[in-house]
């Protein structure tokens, strides 16, 4: 399977998608509906999963989907499809950014394939399994920062489960003592891609489902950084929990997420 030639189409599919949705967002058309407390989805996220796992179903036939919206729900025997169709939907809702669309290709639980489309910005992040992460077609890297000290975190605060907020905030009170500053911009996603990107340094949050995270992984990965979950290993696909850092920092940071989450 040639993962550059599967992520080439991928980044056509999602970003025709995304034109799409931004098009019609600009004509008004939008229909919020709740799925749950501080839990938004609109017509514009099932249409978007709608169209990207029909384009989806051409590129790999063979494989099921992992889909946020349930659009379909089959899974395939060895590849899946990841689907955030709108990942941010409180800050699309709001007409604030960033919000993308977010595509992983998982061989068995391995992410191969990773693409997130930032839809404000237009920024098309890219990853496949050894070629490298890219953004708008050129090669990008993890940040240098090399302590906590000297790092610019991103996380996102829980709206919905409440469950670990206060272990949560613990390990929050302590990082804001020691790095440069703390942002949440409301997209895991987004949070990810910017991780591979430079632009921050180190990222965690509880409560992540596939789809948040998927191409995210890849792309911090093929970037030189570090993931893992809040115990230092790797169930951080499906156990709802992620730390992903540029890989130099990495112990220092791990550790004291660690030390409060896991209380």
């Amino acid at each position: 399977m040639n993962y550059k030639e599967i992520c080439n189409s991928v980044e056509l599919l999602a970003r025709t998608v995304g034109d799409k949705i931004q098009q019609l967002r600009a004509e008004g058309q939008l229909v919020v509906e709740a799925k749950g407390h501080n839990d938004f989805v609109t017509q514009m996220d099932k249409l978007s999963e709608r169209m990207l796992v029909d384009g989806l179903a051409k590129i790999v036939p063979e494989a099921g989907f992992i889909a946020e919206e349930s659009t379909r729900t089959d899974r395939g025997a060895v590849y899946n499809w990841i689907v955030d169709p709108i990942d941010g939907t409180t800050n699309f809702i709001h007409g604030v950014a960033p919000y993308c669309i977010s595509i992983g290709l998982a061989e068995s639980e391995t992410i191969v394939v990773g693409v997130i489309y930032e839809l404000v910005h237009r920024e098309m992040f890219t990853a496949w399994k050894d070629g490298g992460a890219y953004l708008n077609g050129t090669r990008i890297h993890v940040s240098e920062a090399p302590t906590v000290s000297q790092s610019l975190l991103i996380t996102g605060f829980p709206v919905y489960d409440l469950s670990r907020a206060k272990e949560f905030l613990g390990a929050l009170d302590e990082l804001m003592q020691k790095v440069h500053a703390v942002r949440s911009i409301g997209s895991a996603a987004a949070d990810m891609a910017f991780v591979a990107a430079g632009r921050y340094d180190a990222f965690f949050e509880y409560n992540l489902k596939p789809y948040d995270v998927a191409a995210g992984c890849i792309l911090v990965s093929e970037a030189g950084g570090k993931i893992c979950d809040f115990r230092g290993g790797n169930d951080y696909l499906f156990g709802k929990e992620i730390i992903a850092t540029n890989s130099k920092n990495h112990c220092e940071f791990a550790e004291i997420v660690a030390r409060h989450m896991n209380k």
